[in-house]
């Protein structure tokens, strides 16, 4: 993970929800008073958010002290303590619940991915994500589904074409999609097509597609085109695939599945900070 690009995300999200200032923590602990609390898991799944963790409360103030008792891609249980952190209390309140709320989406993305991952298991087929991420936390939830052991696809528009079914549209076929591409881009970024038919995947390997996706297809039909497809060129399924659908999919031969649910729709990981103060934890 870019740490530097954590660092200004961090920053503004401490903007949008501190503000001017903490007047409930302010208001009650002098800047001087210390203390610590730890994170917990209130769930199953896999960890992940070593580096929220660390580099916002030194971001807040760099004498915080943070412990981490787990590892990125850790498996952990319920109850289990993940982190302790010291320092000014002003500013351990102040941080708690945007370091809380990405390290529960990452760790909840994480432990989703993990589990589509395990569906493929005695094949070759990779599991992916997708560019339905949330807005400003892409490269955080990108990171998370690496960590739950699934690969990247395209991080935005700037650095692999992918051709969709309205860009075919606007340019009449995928042929002259294809061919419009290549006179414009370098020769570093490849060209994926989505396809819908038989007749789409024929004409797409034709004009020279590096990546075919078989947009929306059942796995049956998957199966039986898939042989169509040259060895170089790279095949990946999208489109309405879940869970459940998953080892169907994989067994297709398909190199990739690409899945939306990993980061569009995932519940956040229950993770809550616990505050041991006058011999009673809170």
């Amino acid at each position: 993970m870019n740490i530097l690009k954590l660092r200004q995300l961090l920053q503004q999200f401490f903007i949008e929800d501190i503000g001017d200032g903490d007047i409930s923590s302010t208001s009650i602990f002098p800047p001087s008073e210390k203390g610590h609390f730890s994170f917990y898991a209130k769930s199953d799944g896999l960890f992940c958010g070593a580096d929220i963790i660390q580099q916002a409360f030194h971001l807040l103030d760099p004498s915080i002290h943070v412990t981490l008792h787990v590892a990125d891609g850790d498996l952990i249980t319920y109850n289990q303590q993940l982190a302790t952190i010291e320092g000014p209390i002003q500013t351990l309140l102040s941080g708690e619940r945007v370091v809380l709320n990405l390290v529960q989406r990452m760790s909840a993305i994480a432990t989703m991915t993990e589990r589509a991952v395990a569906q493929t298991a005695n094949t070759n087929t990779r599991i992916c994500d997708t560019r339905k991420t949330t807005p400003g936390l892409r490269m955080l939830e990108k990171y998370a589904v690496r960590v739950g052991g699934g690969y990247n696809h395209r991080f935005g528009l700037y650095d692999c074409v992918m051709l969709k079914d309205n860009h075919i549209a606007f340019c009449g076929s995928i042929s002259a999609a294809i061919e419009r591409t290549r006179q414009t881009i370098g020769h570093t970024v490849n060209i994926e097509v989505e396809i819908e038919s038989e007749a789409q995947l024929h004409e797409a390997v034709e004009a020279g597609a590096d990546i075919i996706m078989f947009d929306n297809c059942t796995p049956q039909q998957i199966t039986a085109w898939r042989p169509y497809v040259p060895a170089h060129i790279v095949t990946e399924a999208s489109g309405g695939i879940t869970l459940e659908t998953i080892a169907t999919y994989a067994a297709s031969g398909v190199d990739y599945i690409s899945l939306g649910f990993l980061t569009h729709s995932v519940q956040a990981f229950d993770m809550s900070a616990r505050v041991t103060w006058k011999g009673a934890t809170i």
